[in-house]
């Protein structure tokens, strides 16, 4: 199995920055995509960011310029510099991870965080 552990969320005025971790442990082979999700109230969960195993990253329109994804593949790890932060980014922040599982016949499957709660307040 494997386990997401998220840090880094919290609250902070307009204007200001946090940076979310995300990191995985467990049986795992490799990671391919890792990628951070949120949900507002009464929204559905929309992709925020997404980097490849190669470092190829995607970001939605709404946080490009003020949202970096980065990742750390000797820590099996994905992080989130989120700067600039706006009231609407307020959300519930999900990891979420593409995995090739440790054990024979090394299964893909995909692996969600427990969420960390982001509040920006105007």
């Amino acid at each position: 199995q494997v386990q997401l552990v998220e840090s880094g969320g919290g609250l902070v005025q307009a204007g200001g920055s946090l940076r979310l971790s995300c990191a995985a442990s467990g049986n795992i082979f490799s990671i391919n995509a890792m990628g951070w999700y949120r949900q507002a109230p009464g929204k559905q969960r929309e992709l925020v960011a997404a980097i490849t195993s190669g470092g190829t990253t995607s970001y939605a329109d709404s946080v490009k310029g003020r949202f970096t994804i980065s990742r750390d593949n000797a820590k099996n790890t994905v992080y989130l510099q989120m700067n600039s932060l706006k009231p609407e980014d307020t959300a519930v922040y999900y990891c979420n991870v593409d995995v090739i599982g440790g054990v024979l016949p090394r299964p893909r499957y995909t692996v969600w965080g427990q969420g960390t709660q982001v509040t920006v307040s105007s």
